[in-house]
């Protein structure tokens, strides 16, 4: 584990392969895979101070890419799921589904939340809601999430009795 680690740190101190990295592990962290790009992000702004915008950048456009493909998922899934699982009966389900269709694609604006995010992106093409605007949504919300992680992230620094 410790290779892994000193290997992920080497190829964060290459620009041209950080931003490669972050990329492809926002991507998959904003699918229904269990990752976490904030530690990425933050090593790589820590290592490289002079990347902080083009990795926000980075990051955000990754990161609502895999919530695209998590809305395309939750599209594809709709006949599937309307085949082999009675939803109908379900009050949980019911509420759920009338709550996302009043907020439509501004539901997707939750897409940075931990657990609920990724879900929400599949429940948002489950739903047909349109996938541009829940695709604009998605990014400010991921945007805005990564901003106060990485600028938190150098406060907390810049207090802190041991930086």
């Amino acid at each position: 584990m410790e290779n892994l680690s000193h290997a992920l740190l080497q190829q964060l101190s290459e620009p041209a392969y950080a931003l490669a990295l972050l990329f492809t592990v926002a991507l998959f962290a904003a699918t229904l895979l269990p990752l976490g790009s904030e530690p990425v992000l933050l090593a790589l702004v820590t290592l490289q101070p002079d990347l902080v915008w083009p990795a926000l950048a980075v990051a955000t456009w990754g990161n609502t890419l895999g919530g695209m493909v998590g809305w395309w998922m939750g599209r594809g899934a709709q006949g599937w799921v309307a085949r082999r699982v009675d939803l109908a009966h379900s009050p949980a389900h019911a509420r759920a589904m009338r709550w996302l269709r009043k907020l439509g694609p501004a539901a997707c604006l939750g897409a940075w939340l931990p657990v609920l995010g990724d879900p929400l992106c599949v429940l948002a093409g489950y739903l047909r809601l349109p996938l541009w605007p829940c695709a604009a949504y998605m990014a400010v919300g991921k945007g805005l999430r990564y901003l106060l992680v990485v600028f938190g992230w150098q406060w907390l620094l810049s207090v802190s009795p041991w930086g």
